[in-house]
């Protein structure tokens, strides 16, 4: 018996750390990616350098493989139907990524089997914005381009409708959505395969910079179980009625009246999952793996107390490698995940999960191996 062939959309870390997770089982992947010198092209042995807008590559890429799967969500959604309607498994399928894709159609969906979300509407102009702000608290009002944004980019936040005119000139819909009054940001990653099986990971608190995913700490700490439970089953059921097969993160406002709130959804391994890395009885990876070659799935529990991750981000410090022999003298235990990329200020080169039984410990131990990658710690 032959093992099967996963096609990998996408270059970047995710699919570098998919590939990483099917080698134990023996699975071989394939890889559409931009360049062969993006993140996945790397190390995976069989890679294609094409344009994933490009139906006729795509349809070239899937021949030999037994399923599709993607570490991005930017695959035109008629592509994809296109590929289903050749026989070829795509997964998640087209009417699950679809919402994923486009934050209205997501709105529209959720409110329609509801999920609690921010108060939102699609806007047509600045002026639109303005009425949508008197309709509820006023100004500010946050707007989002329906596609294509992700780590802060294609999101505004604006005080007037003389600062909304920006997000209009992407010439695509833009949604305007209340900004929420939240306390934190918390993240419920879900698993789930083709035949129904589900599994949940522990909620956990995502911490933004300028925008972008900093730290995660897993589980979240101080969060009420019955409120860890509910962001769980809102995971599980979102999961479950937009058809999402693969791993799906849920991002989540904890608001200051004790309420969760949907942010964003993405079907792919995710950053906030990146924990599971090390954290995880399997990662995220491995269930993704599994899902979408309907496998069953793995136990997602927490091996510790406490994990926490802290994305590496690039610098002013180039040799990240000659930072080595500092943090893992220091900490034994430190595991760090570098995504082969060259370091430019701000990029996403890697991330260190650290993990134990005292958080306050866990936290100093990542910042400081983190820091010390990027050169903002020196000793």
């Amino acid at each position: 018996m032959t093992f099967p062939v996963v096609g990998m959309v996408g270059g970047g870390q995710l699919a570098r750390m998919t590939h990483e997770a099917g080698i134990p089982l023996g699975i071989r992947f394939k890889l559409l990616s931009d360049t062969p010198q993006d993140s996945a092209a790397q190390v995976v042995s069989d890679v294609v350098v094409g344009d994933y807008r490009d139906l006729d590559t795509l349809r070239d890429f899937a021949r030999g493989c037994d399923v599709i799967t993607f570490d991005h969500e930017h695959v035109p959604t008629e592509h994809l139907r296109a590929l289903e309607a050749d026989g070829v498994p795509v997964r998640p399928g087209p009417e699950a990524l679809v919402h994923a894709q486009d934050k209205g159609v997501m709105r529209a969906r959720l409110d329609a089997i509801g999920i609690p979300c921010p108060r939102h509407r699609i806007v047509s102009d600045p002026a639109d914005v303005a009425a949508f702000a008197a309709e509820g608290e006023g100004f500010p009002v946050v707007l989002k381009t329906v596609r294509g944004g992700y780590d802060g980019k294609g999101v505004w936040v604006v005080d007037s409708a003389e600062e909304a005119a920006e997000p209009f000139k992407a010439g695509v819909p833009v949604l305007a959505e209340e900004k929420v009054d939240f306390v934190r940001e918390l993240a419920a990653n879900v698993v789930r395969s083709p035949h129904g099986q589900a599994v949940a990971y522990p909620v956990v608190e995502s911490r933004q910079v300028n925008g972008v995913c900093d730290t995660v700490i897993a589980p979240a700490p101080d969060l009420d179980e019955e409120l860890a439970l509910k962001a769980e089953e809102m995971a599980l059921t979102i999961a479950k009625e937009l058809g999402v097969v693969g791993h799906l993160a849920v991002e989540l406002f904890q608001t200051r009246d004790g309420r969760i709130l949907v942010n964003e959804l993405a079907m792919r391994p995710h950053n906030s999952g990146h924990w599971s890395m090390d954290g995880a009885i399997t990662s995220q990876f491995a269930n993704h793996v599994r899902a979408v070659l309907d496998l069953p799935l793995g136990d997602p529990r927490p091996r510790a107390r406490w994990t926490v991750m802290v994305n590496v981000l690039g610098g002013d410090y180039p040799d990240m490698y000659s930072a080595y022999l500092h943090c893992m003298a220091r900490d034994p235990q430190l595991k760090i995940h570098m995504y082969g990329k060259d370091v430019k200020p701000g990029r996403k080169v890697g991330h260190v999960n650290t993990y134990g039984d005292d958080l306050d410990d866990v936290l100093e131990r990542a910042r400081h191996a983190a820091g010390y990658l990027r050169g903002t710690i020196t000793e």
